[in-house]
């Protein structure tokens, strides 16, 4: 159940996404939480290995490389979803950022104290 409530919030925080940062559209709610499984399938299987191939270059920038990893697989996201779409670098970049808080939020409210 918790992962259900999960998957609505997060399309909802992608619509809010959408409708906050120019350059991010969303034309429906259907294509907002096809969005939510293919960001948590790049997630799951790419990011692990684009973050480990990016590692030295990770450390040298104390982290901060990784606010471009999450905007560039925004754009991998919005290249594969259809009815999503990121216009430039910029979008991505600041759309990663306001949907990474969000998540964050997300993960608060949702998980348990047993989880």
């Amino acid at each position: 159940m918790v992962l259900l409530v999960r998957w609505l919030l997060f399309a909802l925080a992608i619509i809010f996404v959408a409708w906050l940062v120019p350059g991010i559209d969303v034309d429906n709610f259907q294509s907002a939480m096809l969005v939510t499984v293919i960001i948590a399938l790049i997630n799951i299987f790419i990011r692990p290995l684009i973050v480990f191939v990016t590692l030295p270059i990770n450390i040298i920038t104390l982290g901060l490389f990784g606010l471009v990893i999450n905007a560039l697989l925004l754009m991998l996201a919005g290249y594969f979803a259809p009815g999503f779409s990121v216009a430039g670098f910029l979008s991505a970049f600041l759309g990663s950022i306001v949907l990474s808080f969000l998540g964050l939020v997300i993960n608060m409210v949702t998980l348990n104290e047993k989880d």
